[in-house]
């Protein structure tokens, strides 16, 4: 009998986790046998998946880097990359802002919610730590981002995986110097990457054999630690219009992908859906990375010239969906507190998300932090942030797990483009099987 494709099998396990989260909220003794027994099956795979991600992005960087013949190649790459990824961004924050604007969801929510929301999740430590962080962020340099993207010890970032840019700085460095020597001195080292390159594509392979077993795991976890179910139905309309706009990016992305290249938009989302499902499962485009990498190369065609360039950086500095999420959140959060927002408002509130995504951590609860940033950015008052945040903590993680999918697709949709752009685009040339070994 056929093996079923990875996608359904993922999807099936997601399915069965999140029933098996529900059936555990009955019992008494439910959440702690999910924490003690099941929880640390998804940190496992997600462990795994974040221990191969740096050699993934060293090994495949520096392997396209080197095989290009022309370094204006390279620059032609990264110039229309980052032109397409803040373009993106800034169609994302403006679908949110319309329809927030419109739908209004912030105007509807009853004082004696807010005043429960407020009791539940103010004094939250998630809240507190977002509030922290973004406090550290705001006192950063103008030039801070630059200088934070050079490493002065090449080994300690591949140690961090919340230091990737300084990885594909040291890497992207590593790749132009093998080109500059020449070939014939470069070849032992290349030939090391190369051969690095195929041993860690056949880690994803065999991560992706688990991956089943992990979603299921990772979303019966978030299930059984889910808020509130009343307080969760009042925030339903604010997390209708955010969940909205990220479907109207996806929509967004299919008809670019259409109209530019060619190439089926359903048959661009069956493609990538491993990666999707796996973002919506651990909420980080970090980790989802080696899968990301392996969907668009292998299943998709594009060149790992490009997609190991495009990938790595738009985990990084691409995040559509947060920045959407951003703008609908700051918008919500006014209209809940009765604080009046102008025109100008709302266009800093669209470059302050644009510039914020640059550099945020590719990690779950990144998006709050990159939010208090925004409402700083407007003169939302500082007394009241922790109220701000408290009103849409209850619904952040699920929205977090349906924002990364989206920032995971645009990542995956650039790739295609910049690929298409530069004549890197070809027939997927798949080298292992997901589902075998």
């Amino acid at each position: 009998m056929k093996k079923l494709e990875l996608h359904w099998q993922i999807l099936i396990g997601m399915i069965a986790g999140v029933l098996f989260g529900f059936a555990m909220n009955q019992l008494d003794w439910g959440e702690q046998f999910v924490a003690d027994w099941i929880r640390p099956l998804g940190t496992i795979f997600v462990k795994l998946l974040k221990l191969i991600a740096i050699p993934l992005i060293l090994a495949s960087l520096v392997k396209g880097v080197s095989d290009l013949k022309d370094i204006s190649k390279f620059r032609s790459i990264g110039l229309r990359t980052m032109a397409i990824y803040m373009g993106t961004t800034l169609v994302a924050i403006t679908i949110g802002l319309v329809l927030v604007n419109v739908i209004q969801p912030g105007v509807a929510i009853p004082a004696d919610t807010i005043s429960k929301l407020v009791d539940t999740y103010s004094g939250d430590s998630g809240v507190t730590s977002k509030l922290a962080e973004a406090s550290m962020q705001k006192e950063r340099g103008p030039l801070q981002f630059l200088e934070e993207m050079v490493p002065d010890n090449a080994v300690y970032a591949m140690s961090d995986n919340s230091l990737m840019l300084q990885v594909i700085f040291f890497t992207i460095f590593l790749g132009i110097s093998m080109l500059l020597v020449g070939q014939k001195r470069a070849k032992p080292l290349k030939k090391f990457f190369n051969s690095l390159n195929d041993v860690v594509l056949k880690m994803v392979d065999l991560i992706m054999l688990t991956a089943p077993v992990a979603v299921f795991a990772l979303l019966a976890s978030v299930v059984v630690s889910s808020s509130d179910p009343d307080l969760l139905l009042a925030l339903l309309k604010y997390a209708g219009v955010v969940l909205l706009g990220l479907l109207l990016m996806v929509l967004f992305y299919c008809v670019i992908i259409s109209f530019f290249t060619g190439y089926h938009p359903l048959k661009f989302l069956i493609k990538i859906s491993p990666a999707q499902l796996l973002a919506f499962s651990t909420s980080s485009s970090a980790a989802t990375l080696p899968v990301t990498m392996e969907r668009v190369e292998e299943h998709i065609g594009v060149d790992a010239e490009v997609s190991s360039f495009v990938l790595p950086v738009g985990a990084t500095v691409n995040m559509d969906g947060t920045s959407l999420y951003q703008g609908v959140a700051a918008v919500f959060i006014s209209q809940a507190l009765a604080f009046d927002l102008t025109f100008p408002d709302q266009l800093t509130i669209v470059f302050t998300a644009l510039l914020a995504s640059i550099g945020s951590a590719a990690v779950p609860g990144a998006g709050m932090v990159m939010l208090v940033i925004v409402l700083e950015a407007i003169g939302f008052p500082a007394d009241k942030l922790a109220i701000g945040l408290a009103l849409i903590f209850a619904v952040d993680r699920p929205l977090d797990m349906c924002r990364t999918v989206v920032n995971v697709t645009g990542d995956s949709m650039v790739a295609i483009l910049v690929a298409k752009s530069v004549g890197k685009f070809g027939k997927p040339k798949i080298k292992n099987s997901d589902n075998q070994l």
